[in-house]
């Protein structure tokens, strides 16, 4: 179930990303940047799911899901201001 909230999440993002770029030029690098670092955080969280083996370590991950939804969700926002 982790695993599909994490790329649910970070699938939802890219997809935001790439509308972002398609309509607002000025704003395609900070686009990709956000895409990179999205990327970055999957790759962070799976391979904490893939190596967790005990509770604690699946809640540390979960945590990191949490924050990094957050953060990307407030980043997007500010990406998105203009397009609304």
């Amino acid at each position: 179930m982790l695993k599909k909230k994490i790329n649910a999440m970070v699938f939802d993002i890219i997809d935001e990303c790439l509308f972002i770029q398609e309509n607002q030029e000025d704003k395609v690098q900070e686009a990709e940047q956000l895409i990179e670092q999205a990327v970055a955080a999957y790759n962070r969280m799976i391979e904490g799911v893939n190596q967790g083996k005990t509770k604690a370590d699946f809640n540390a991950v979960w945590n990191a899901y949490y924050d990094a939804s957050d953060a990307f969700s407030e980043q997007l926002n500010r990406l998105t201001e203009a397009v609304k």
